[in-house]
């Protein structure tokens, strides 16, 4: 402290004494150990041949103390001479802070703080940094933590080490999240809407009780962004809160002026004369559909999009959408979108960096725009989804920099390679027993993005097999070749009598035949032996025999999601037609599928997704369908079962229906164990039935649908990704076999 009240002193005297401005001839400098004279002189703004009055003296201080390299300075000018007695700060040699674990707190605190090693050390500074850490804890809900600091001084060199420890002590916990004002919207709906949640004891594991001024501040734009949905245009959220205990609870106050609910009025759309206004049609549509609507950001932003797109569609690579609003009477707003020539860019080149491993050729066969296209960010974007879409990349990454000229731009694309290969072990846990098995997956065999999978499944009855072969842009078509070879053995002769032995080989391909519609085309073949007992239905006697199988499949699928890497919204349909050209049989399936993706909560990341499965199977020559080619629930559809163990039976033989449906109901948890890495959790509902059958027995065929609900859980742990599920059937018959637990660990190389 006497240190700065002898810097004031010396300021208020050489700012009102009075002194005859001189010429200044001569420096000395006295006092420095690493700070050069000619540094000093620089930073003082000294110069020779000037004259100096005390104002002048006083800058000189005031530019030298700013520099924080001295902790005394004084000044004296005599005769054309300025003599500079200075005491320097000490250096720092290290930063040492103690008291926390967590490595993402240390490196913060480092690289935001104003002392670094090498650089001179002032109290001053010290106390700002404090209060820095201070805020910065404060930001992660440590409002009590205690920061302390210690000092090690080397007298000889001048320098100190600075110790700073922290005592995070508790977090700070929201007791009560409550919303004041005319917020119009009752609690309990907006609580759903923010990301803070009020402390529970069953919230433990939840990092969203805790108070986070960064959480709050994405509270407050959650909040207006959902009023504006819903037509308050001039929405306005404060935030308050008070601690009221001390137990470290606080209150969490959000005032809210809704102000009055506005709604579209008119739309127009300006576009340059050149441009064919019939391309915007559907934008006219969308207008007329949103007349006298309430207010909505989420409408507008469709409106944009959907500009965007049909710029990408009909070529106008370079355009750019301007909206202009204007507030009318009666709580409406008129809307113009100006469609206006936007800069020219053009790409002058791609890099693809960080393909240690992977050819650069797999990647650049993903890319929608190529060098010399026209620079359209939505095509852009997709391309980089193409990438992830491969699954082999542990990040993906695009900086876009200026090229040669000014209408050029160079892409840089950055790729994190991770293992691709994966060893994995599962198990299943059911009623009648244990079905384990592993396999060998290699995602991108020889770089080359070649797809190499081999997998086996043990039970009680079975054994199964199978080798998958898949190498994208097969030929240079950009066409993926796939092709696979499966062996089964199913031995249920001591139960129900009879015994199936398979071997199959299929081939394909896969394209875009259309914007978003890919066509799947497949050419399979089989033989299969049936072999029974004495203890076989009657039914499954008449089908003993051996049987060569010759197929033509193929499937058209039409996607609409927003990404093929991890959607969030949209929605894919596929229908899959296998073909009998040679079979003992003639049996003719079909299979339909439709998934749905949506964006339940976008601030948590928290997806919903709905799946309808229709399959059915019918003999084009009248008679029965072979047991192998009978429908069942897939594992995956129906959790909490097991597989092949539900619909029809005759006698004691599952026999599979020609007919199934499922629907299923899923959405990930993003609260839970999000203070875990690599983590996700899932809840779901299955709803399914198998029925149908070609001829009259004492067949046990319920039309009762079988429901299930549970919890899965995917985590990729230091040794490979696990994942399980548990599973509580909710509806079931007498003769269905139920299972509870069913997990999946691997480990990659």
């Amino acid at each position: 402290m006497h240190k700065f009240l002898i810097k004031a002193i010396l300021i208020i005297f050489l700012t009102t004494s009075s002194a005859i401005a001189e010429i200044l001839n001569e420096v000395e400098i006295n006092g420095n150990q690493r700070i050069s004279e000619g540094t000093i002189i620089i930073f003082g703004g000294i110069k020779k041949g000037v004259d100096y009055d005390n104002n002048k003296l006083n800058n000189i201080l005031k530019n030298l103390y700013d520099t924080n390299f001295f902790n005394d300075i004084q000044l004296k000018l005599s005769d054309g001479k300025l003599s500079i007695n200075l005491s320097e700060n000490p250096i720092i040699e290290d930063i040492e802070i103690t008291g926390i674990k967590k490595k993402e707190f240390t490196e913060k605190i480092l690289e935001e703080i104003t002392l670094k090693n090498r650089k001179s050390f002032t109290e001053n500074q010290l106390l700002k940094d404090i209060n820095l850490i201070k805020n910065i804890l404060k930001t992660s809900g440590y409002y009590f933590a205690k920061v302390e600091s210690s000092l090690v001084e080397n007298n000889e060199l001048n320098s100190i080490r600075l110790k700073i420890n922290i005592d995070l002590g508790e977090k700070a916990k929201i007791k009560k999240i409550s919303f004041i004002g005319d917020k119009k919207i009752k609690d309990k709906k907006l609580l759903e809407v923010i990301a803070s949640e009020e402390h529970k004891f069953w919230k433990f594991i939840s990092n969203k009780v805790y108070l986070n001024q960064s959480t709050i501040e994405l509270d407050k734009r959650l909040l207006e962004n959902y009023y504006r949905n819903l037509g308050y245009y001039k929405v306005k959220v404060l935030n308050s809160f008070s601690e009221f205990s001390n137990r470290g609870y606080f209150k969490l106050i959000f005032n809210i002026d809704s102000g009055n609910q506005y709604f579209f009025n008119n739309f127009n759309l300006n576009l340059p004369d050149d441009y064919n206004k019939s391309d915007f049609n559907k934008i006219e549509k969308i207008f007329n559909e949103l007349k006298n609507e309430n207010y909505s950001l989420d409408n507008l932003n469709l409106i944009l999009k959907e500009i965007d797109k049909i710029a990408s569609e009909r070529l106008y690579e370079f355009i750019d959408a301007k909206v202009d609003e204007e507030i009318m009477e009666d709580n409406k707003i008129n809307f113009t979108f100006n469609i206006i020539d936007s800069d020219k860019f053009y790409v002058e080149k791609i890099n693809i960096l960080g393909n240690f491993q992977t050819i650069e050729e797999v990647i650049r066969n993903k890319l929608i725009v190529d060098e010399g296209d026209p620079l359209n960010n939505l095509l852009h974007t997709k391309s980089i989804d193409n990438i992830k879409s491969l699954r082999i990349f542990k990040t993906v990454k695009s900086e876009i920099k200026e090229g040669s000229n000014s209408n050029l731009k160079i892409i840089d694309i950055i790729v994190e390679e991770q293992p691709t290969g994966e060893i994995s072990l599962l198990a299943g846990v059911g009623t009648t027993g244990t079905t384990v098995g592993g396999g060998i997956t290699e995602k991108n065999f020889l770089g080359k993005g070649i797809n190499l999978e081999t997998n086996l499944e043990i039970s009680e009855e079975s054994i199964k097999g199978k080798f998958i072969y898949s190498k994208p842009n097969f030929a240079y078509t950009d066409n993926t070749l796939f092709t696979s070879i499966k062996a089964t053995t199913s031995d249920f002769l001591t139960d129900y009598g009879y015994k199936i032995k398979e071997t199959g080989f299929s081939l394909g391909t896969s394209y875009e035949q259309y914007e978003n519609l890919f066509f799947s085309p497949e050419i399979s073949m089989s033989i299969e032996d049936l072999k029974t007992n004495s203890t076989a239905s009657s039914q499954l006697k008449k089908q003993e025999g051996t049987y060569e199988d010759f197929y033509f499949n193929y499937g058209l699928s039409y996607d609409l999601r927003d990404s093929t890497y991890r959607p969030t919204s949209g929605n894919q349909t596929t229908f899959y037609q296998e073909l009998p050209v040679i079979s003992g049989n003639n049996e003719l399936s079909n299979t339909l599928i439709y998934t749905q993706y949506k964006s339940l909560n976008p601030s948590a990341d928290m997806i919903g997704k709905a799946s309808l499965y229709l399959k059915a199977v019918n003999s084009l020559n009248d008679s029965d369908v072979r047991i192998s080619k009978r429908n069942q629930v897939p594992y995956n559809r129906l959790r909490g079962f097991e597989k092949g163990k539900i619909g029809p039976v005759d006698n004691t033989d599952y026999i599979g229906g020609n007919y199934v449906t499922a629907i299923n109901l899923s959405t990930n948890l993003p609260g839970i164990l999000n203070t875990v890495e690599n983590i996700d959790f899932l809840y779901f509902i299955d709803i399914a039935n198998v029925w149908g059958v070609d001829y009259n027995s004492a067949i046990e065929d319920s039309s009762k649908i079988r429901t299930s609900t549970g919890i899965g859980l995917d985590w990729l742990t230091p040794i490979g990704p696990l994942s399980f599920s548990l599973t509580q059937p909710l509806t079931k018959t007498s003769t269905d076999k139920t299972e509870t637990f069913r997990f999946n660990l691997g480990t990659t190389f």
